[in-house]
């Protein structure tokens, strides 16, 4: 199985997750942001991982730290979780609409943390998170699990805009995790 816990205290947050990728969806999850609590049961449920999460940060000042905390640490416990990557599928890609959005995600489980994101959000929050935490969170995520990260998202709703990029990479990070045979696969020889 691969699991994990991952807890990490600063002066603004403090942060647990135990993480299961080989999980059915079930998650728990109390970041004191219920959007973003929101996002990340969806992330959970449609990649099929099992993910507890309990934090607390300074949101009296504002929700940044936490959320971008939460990416740090939630992308490090994926890294340890995944291991030497050696048989997984490593590459993969989702389209989810929703909506009248739609939602594409590419993922590369390379080992070079690299992020972009197409598309914009209308409104300055969604419930308890800033729009622009968003991508930050992504960013966050995908430079400490040290993935490549490809996001394109178009639409009217804010909400489901959001919500369809939080499926799109479930369901991408799941399948690229997917154990196909023994082998990397890299030309290399090997994926850091």
């Amino acid at each position: 199985m691969r699991k994990c816990k991952i807890e990490r205290e600063t002066l603004e947050t403090k942060i647990s997750i135990l993480l299961n990728l080989d999980g059915d969806g079930k998650y728990k999850i109390n970041t004191s942001l219920r959007f973003l609590d929101h996002l990340l049961e969806t992330f959970a449920k449609y990649g099929n991982f099992n993910i507890e999460i309990t934090s607390k940060g300074d949101i009296d000042v504002d929700d940044h730290h936490l959320v971008e905390d939460i990416g740090i640490v939630l992308g490090r416990a994926f890294k340890k979780c995944t291991g030497s990557k050696k048989g997984i599928k490593r590459i993969s890609s989702a389209i989810v609409p929703m909506d009248d959005s739609l939602a594409m995600v590419a993922v590369d489980i390379s080992g070079r943390a690299f992020f972009k994101i197409k598309g914009s959000f209308k409104r300055e929050k969604i419930g308890d998170v800033s729009t622009e935490n968003i991508p930050h969170f992504l960013d966050s995520f995908a430079k400490n699990y040290g993935i490549t990260l490809h996001c394109e998202v178009e639409g009217v709703n804010d909400h489901h805009k959001a919500e369809a990029l939080f499926k799109a990479l479930g369901i991408a990070i799941s399948d690229a995790l997917t154990l196909e045979d023994n082998k990397i696969k890299s030309t290399k020889g090997l994926l850091d």
